[in-house]
C-alpha cells in the first residue's frame, strides 16, 4: 500500500507539473511584443522547477557571446550590488553551454571546469540548470536557472520539463517575431496612406498616429490638412469602418476625393460632405466613414472655426486659459448612409492661442468604460498639458490616453498664434 501510494504521489505530481506547462505555454504564447515573451519565459521556467533565479541569455549576431541578458528572482538589493556590472557576455559555465547546447545539470557551480567565479556582488550560486532555446533549428539563447527553493539540486525532471519548455519557448518567439514583422509592414504601408502635413502657417499642427496592437492591422484612420485658396486653412480628421486592407484602401480614395473636393467648393464644410457622400455612393463601394471637416478661418478678433461632421467625435477646444469645450452639435449621419439627408454647418469664435484637437474614436474608446468618461479624461488632460509644444501635446495625449487599444489613433491638433494681427495676415 505504501509503495502505491508513492507512485500515486508521483503520478499526481507529474500531473500537476505537466498542467503547469500546458499553462506556461499558453501564458507566453499570449505575449505580443519580444521583451514581454523573454522575460515571460524566464519567470515561468522558474516557477516550473521552483527555482529562486533566473535569467535567459541572448546570443549576438556571431553566436559567439551573449547580446542581451534577461534576468529574474534578484532582489532590490541584490540588484543594487550588480548595478556597476556589465551583464556576462558568456565565459565560464555560460560561455561553455554557448558552445555545446546540450541541457547541463551543475551541483556545485564553482567545480566545474568552465568556471571562472561570480563578479563582485554577485548573490551566492551552487547549482544550475542551462538548456538551450533554438528557434527554426538555429540556437537563438540560453535559458539558466539557480538555486532550487527546497535546497535541492535540479534533477532530471526538472531538466525534462524545461527542455520541453525551451521548446515552446523556441517557437514563441518565431511567432512574436513574424508578428512584429508584419506588424511593422502593416504601420509602415499605413503610414505610406497618411500625408505629411504642409506648413500652416501662422498656425501650428501637429499630427500623430498609433496603429492598434493587434496583428497585421490595417486600419481606417485619416487625416489630412491644407490652405485652400480663399484664406482658410481646412483640416479633416475620419475613420473608415473596418481593419483591414479594404479598409486602408478605402481611406486612401476618401481622403484623395475630399482633397479634390475641397479645392472645388471649398466652404460650407456640409457641402463638400455632401457632395463627398454622393461621389462615394455613385462611382466607389466603400464602408461607412466617420468624419469631421473644418475650415479655420480669419475673424475680427481672432479667427472661428466653421465646420460640419459625419458621425464623428467633436473637436476639443482648449482656451488660452486652459479652459477646455467640445464643440458639440449635430453630427450629421456617417459617410455611406444616406445621401439624401441634409448635413449641418456649426461655427464657433476661435481665440488667439487657442488649441483645437480633432481625433478618431480610438483615442477615447475602452469597452469596459462609457464614452463620455474617456472625452472627461482627454480633456482634463489636454488641459494639464496644453503649455507643451504642440508636438510634445499630441504625443502626450497619444502615449496617456484612455483607451484600451483595441482600435487606431488618429490626432491632429492645431494651434493658433496668440498676436491678433496675424488672424487676417
Amino acid at each position: 500500500m505504501e509503495e502505491i501510494a508513492a507512485q500515486l504521489r508521483e503520478l499526481a505530481t507529474a500531473k500537476d507539473r505537466l498542467q503547469g506547462l500546458l499553462n506556461a505555454v499558453l501564458v507566453i504564447s499570449q505575449e505580443m511584443h519580444l521583451p514581454a515573451v523573454l522575460h515571460r519565459i524566464v519567470t515561468t521556467a522558474m516557477e516550473l522547477v521552483g527555482a529562486r533565479y533566473g535569467a535567459l541569455g541572448v546570443l549576438d549576431e556571431s553566436g559567439e557571446q551573449l547580446g542581451q541578458f534577461i534576468t529574474a528572482g534578484l532582489s532590490e538589493s541584490e540588484r543594487a550590488d550588480l548595478s556597476g556590472i556589465e551583464f556576462p557576455r558568456g565565459r565560464g559555465v555560460l560561455g561553455h553551454m554557448i558552445h555545446h547546447p546540450e541541457p547541463l545539470r551543475v551541483d556545485e557551480i564553482p567545480s566545474h571546469p568552465a568556471s571562472v567565479g561570480f563578479p563582485p556582488g554577485h548573490p551566492h550560486m551552487r547549482t544550475l540548470l542551462g538548456v538551450a532555446i533554438s528557434v527554426r533549428g538555429t540556437i537563438y539563447g540560453d535559458l539558466y536557472l539557480s538555486e532550487r527553493r527546497d535546497g535541492r539540486p535540479f534533477d532530471r525532471d526538472d531538466e525534462d520539463i524545461v527542455v520541453a519548455l525551451a521548446g515552446a519557448a523556441g517557437i514563441a518567439i518565431e511567432n512574436v517575431r513574424l508578428f512584429e514583422q508584419v506588424r511593422d509592414s502593416a504601420e509602415h504601408f499605413q503610414r505610406l496612406l497618411l500625408p505629411t502635413l504642409p506648413d500652416l502657417s501662422p498656425f501650428t499642427a501637429a499630427v500623430v498616429y498609433r496603429p492598434a496592437l493587434t496583428p497585421a492591422h490595417l486600419g481606417g484612420d485619416w487625416y489630412d490638412a491644407l490652405w485652400l485658396p480663399d484664406n482658410a486653412c481646412a483640416v479633416v480628421i475620419g475613420d473608415v469602418v473596418g481593419h483591414d486592407m479594404s479598409a486602408a484602401a478605402a481611406m486612401a480614395q476618401t481622403r484623395s476625393m475630399l482633397r479634390a473636393l475641397l479645392f472645388d467648393r471649398l466652404t460650407p464644410p456640409s457641402s463638400v460632405l455632401t457632395q463627398l457622400d454622393r461621389a462615394l455612393y455613385a462611382i466607389t463601394d466603400l464602408p461607412v466613414t466617420t468624419a469631421c471637416l473644418a475650415r479655420i478661418e480669419p475673424a475680427e478678433d481672432g479667427w472661428r472655426l466653421h465646420w460640419s461632421t459625419a458621425g464623428h467625435l467633436p473637436p476639443l477646444l482648449i482656451g488660452p486659459d486652459r479652459h477646455t469645450q467640445y464643440l458639440d452639435g449635430e453630427p450629421g449621419l456617417p459617410l455611406a448612409v444616406d445621401t439624401g439627408q441634409a448635413r449641418p454647418d456649426h461655427v464657433h469664435p476661435v481665440p488667439p492661442g487657442a488649441t483645437v484637437v480633432f481625433f478618431t474614436d480610438g483615442l477615447v474608446e475602452h469597452p469596459d468604460h462609457p464614452i463620455d468618461d474617456g472625452l472627461a479624461e482627454l480633456a482634463e488632460r489636454a488641459a494639464e498639458q496644453a503649455h507643451l509644444p504642440l508636438d510634445d501635446f499630441v504625443r502626450h495625449l497619444a502615449d496617456h490616453h484612455p483607451s484600451d487599444g483595441h482600435d487606431d489613433i488618429a490626432l491632429l491638433a492645431l494651434r493658433t498664434p496668440r498676436d491678433r494681427d496675424q488672424a487676417g495676415a
